[in-house]
């Protein structure tokens, strides 16, 4: 959905509420193929972002083929190679400054625009084509040592049945947990038809082969063999860190909450940082003599 309603507050879009839910049942009832038309345009189309990151020195971009449209792609360093996959509305330049820190300590970073999103072709975006999209890159990129994602990257990611996904620990920041309950909720806080929208998510599921009622991205995190690390802010106004709380049941998940960072700045603050050293460090332990050695040199320095 466009950013406007998926980043809205309660408090600011309560006073259009009446107003929006009249408009948008009146529209439906009397002209129910536009009123899907124009629905399907507004709950489907992202928000392009202008890049929020200068590029590091030493990105390689290039397009790559989805299922979805072509994708543009960012690469960086060398070395076994992570992926990271950003959220609605989102892009990839958001991950630069960690995409430099990962770089540093001897991989590979590769980043992507999902479909719609960034520099990326498409009009439409949802999560079965953020699904598709990670897939396919993923059957493009060797050697694949792990994923991060954010927001709703990180319930596709967990939404993907890739061979490769069982596979790989995750690092997953400010997740959408609860997806589904998560999206139904900001649009009825819209004050937007319900039964509108359902209407444009049944027939997307449709279209997809993959119906709204089976993402669980919470249940499926319980089922990894891997580990997970979680960065999520505890007053994150957009994901629920309540949620992310349950998975510190899981054995095989870490979770560090954060305060004061939001949804965004996490993103680049010294805890994702460090958690994807020390993440990185946990599945190879070369990667802490990597780090000491950088610490050493700004010591002389």
């Amino acid at each position: 959905m466009s950013k406007k309603v998926y980043f809205s507050t309660p408090g600011r879009f309560s006073a259009k509420r009446s107003l929006v839910g009249a408009v948008s049942r009146c529209h439906h009832r009397l002209a129910p193929r536009h009123a899907k038309k124009v629905a399907r345009k507004l709950f489907l189309t992202p928000t392009r972002s202008p890049m929020v990151n200068a590029e590091p020195e030493g990105v390689v971009r290039s397009r790559v083929q989805s299922q979805e449209g072509e994708l543009q792609m960012y690469s960086l360093g060398a070395g076994p190679t992570w992926l990271l996959t950003h959220g609605w509305s989102g892009s990839a330049s958001q991950f630069f400054p960690l995409m430099a820190h990962i770089a540093s300590l001897g991989f590979r970073t590769v980043a992507f625009d999902h479909p719609a999103h960034g520099q990326s072709g498409g009009e439409e975006s949802h999560i079965p084509g953020f699904v598709q999209a990670i897939n396919d890159v993923l059957d493009q990129v060797d050697n694949v040592s792990g994923v991060i994602a954010h927001s709703m990257g990180a319930a596709a990611v967990l939404e993907s049945e890739h061979p490769q996904v069982d596979d790989l620990p995750l690092f997953l920041v400010a997740p959408v947990l609860n997806y589904r309950e998560n999206l139904y909720a900001t649009v009825r806080k819209s004050g937007y038809s319900l039964k509108l929208f359902d209407e444009i998510v049944q027939e997307v599921g449709e279209q997809h082969g993959y119906p709204i009622e089976t993402i669980e991205p919470l249940e499926k995190l319980s089922r990894r063999r891997h580990p997970v690390v979680i960065a999520h802010d505890k007053n994150d106004r957009f994901a629920s860190f309540a949620v992310t709380e349950k998975a510190t049941d899981y054995p095989h998940v870490t979770v560090l909450a954060t305060e004061g960072l939001g949804h965004g700045r996490i993103l680049t603050s010294d805890v994702a940082m460090q958690a994807f050293t020390d993440l990185a460090a946990k599945m190879n332990p070369a990667v802490q003599s990597v780090e000491a050695q950088t610490e050493n040199k700004k010591a002389s320095a």
